[in-house]
């Protein structure tokens, strides 16, 4: 199941329905199954805290994701700052919910298994980012 709350923050206009199947279409694309996902949407101060309290890092980002896989099952917590997604949308030409819907789906890349801070990961996080996005164009 894949929950989706806001703290602080308004709910983004999200097609929760649409948005789920999507997530699953995505995770299958991996020979992953969802299991329990939440996505918990915040401000910048919530995220910067958030930070600061689990990982012992002190600066703002758009996504954390917590993994709490098991086997095949995706299973985690998915904390998203909505300002530093407009911020990103903002500085990068990018359309907010093109922008917010790629930080969705980022989150679930990692919880199947790819990474991106390692030499050469970024590249592969982005080009799976890409074919996500396109899944979910063509729904």
């Amino acid at each position: 199941m894949i929950t989706y709350n806001a703290d602080g923050v308004r709910m983004p206009a999200i097609k929760k329905r649409e948005t789920t199947e999507w997530i699953k279409a995505v995770a299958a694309s991996y020979g992953r199954k969802v299991g329990e996902v939440g996505y918990m949407f915040v401000s910048d101060e919530k995220i910067l805290e958030t930070n600061r309290e689990y990982l012992g890092h002190d600066y703002y980002t758009d996504i954390i994701t917590f993994d709490y896989d098991e086997g095949d099952r995706i299973n985690g917590d998915i904390v998203i700052s909505l300002d530093t997604v407009r911020s990103n949308a903002e500085q990068f030409g990018k359309e907010y919910d093109d922008e917010l819907h790629r930080v969705i789906i980022h989150g679930i890349l990692h919880l199947c298994g790819i990474n991106d801070k390692g030499p050469g990961e970024r590249e592969l996080m982005e080009a799976a980012e890409d074919r996500a996005l396109a899944m979910l164009a063509t729904r």
